[in-house]
């Protein structure tokens, strides 16, 4: 997958797009309705899969105030893209300027100055334009003027949920990992550079992995969860704890994986977890051997969690 960065900087137009846009944040299943739709039409008419995406986060921009943190990072979102079968990434930088188009002018100036569009694919409540007054509908219009379909996809349910990002969000600041999941498609992943920590994990007997995550990217409530952490390319039962650690009194959140059944230096490697199940909230303990105690049945709990046979993922 090619990743151009703005389409302004598209020397010639890219020949027979098939376009979607949107955040993508998540990449959940309403997403992956979309891109894989985009993909089927590209394939079909011989073209190329282009999927347009914002960054940073429009709200970031608009109104930093109500900016939410990310589901995954930039990285992550674009992986996922290219794992659905598309074609070109544009990573569009977002500013003010760019929000002030009116829709009908970033259709005509933007996207089919420096796209070749055959077809749009969108989700069913897409807005794009100055006031985000553009929608499916001016689209269509605009679509039926300059030569190009339009698809609406959506609203794609789970079970009586409705997919979106702001829902994934909800479901994780709640520590409900599992429904999270659910809307998904695949467990919420963390994925982060490990450092080194205070090695309090160790003195205890059950040696942690600090992660360094990207600034701006959601945690899941504060707790310990069952988790599977790639360890190059080894798939591993593992124990997180997101939190403040309060029986060491620690004003810092951390995020820390114990990886079962592993012994190395991990410091430096990226490592990845993805979220299983929420084992119990953060507690304080009255010492260091009650403590012990308590992470030995979350990794008992763990093993036995990881293990099941619906747990496979």
């Amino acid at each position: 997958m090619r990743v151009l960065r703005h389409l302004e900087h598209v020397a010639a137009p890219l020949r027979g797009a098939v376009l979607t846009l949107g955040n993508f944040d998540g990449v959940h299943l309403g997403h992956q309705a979309i891109v894989r739709r985009a993909v089927q039409e590209a394939r079909a008419e011989g073209g190329q899969a282009v999927a347009l995406t914002f960054h940073p986060h429009p709200i970031a921009v608009l109104k930093p105030e109500k900016a939410p943190p990310l589901i995954q990072p930039l990285h992550d979102r674009l992986a996922m893209l290219h794992a659905l079968g598309v074609d070109i990434a544009v990573v569009q930088r977002f500013t003010r300027t760019f929000a002030a188009q009116a829709p009908d002018a970033f259709v005509r100036d933007l996207l089919l100055r420096h796209l070749d569009v055959r077809h749009v694919v969108v989700g069913w409540n897409v807005n794009f334009g100055r006031d985000r007054a553009g929608n499916v509908e001016t689209l269509r219009v605009l679509g039926a003027r300059h030569g190009f379909g339009v698809d609406a996809i959506g609203p794609v349910t789970a079970g009586e949920d409705r997919v979106s990002s702001s829902a994934v969000r909800r479901l994780l600041r709640a520590g409900d990992v599992r429904s999270a999941a659910r809307l998904l498609g695949r467990r919420h992943r963390l994925r982060g550079r490990v450092v080194a920590g205070e090695r309090r994990g160790r003195q205890l007997g059950f040696p942690t992995a600090n992660l360094h995550l990207k600034p701006g990217v959601l945690l899941p409530q504060d707790g310990v969860y069952a988790v599977v952490a790639d360890v190059g390319g080894r798939r591993l039962p593992a124990v997180l704890n997101v939190g403040m650690r309060p029986t060491f009194g620690q004003l810092r959140r951390t995020v820390e994986v114990h990886v079962l059944d592993w012994s190395g230096d991990l410091y430096g490697r990226w490592l990845e977890v993805d979220l299983a199940e929420r084992l119990r909230g953060e507690q304080r303990y009255a010492g260091v051997d009650a403590l012990k105690a308590a992470i030995a049945a979350d990794v008992a709990r763990a093993r036995t969690l990881l293990a099941a046979p619906s747990a496979d993922a």
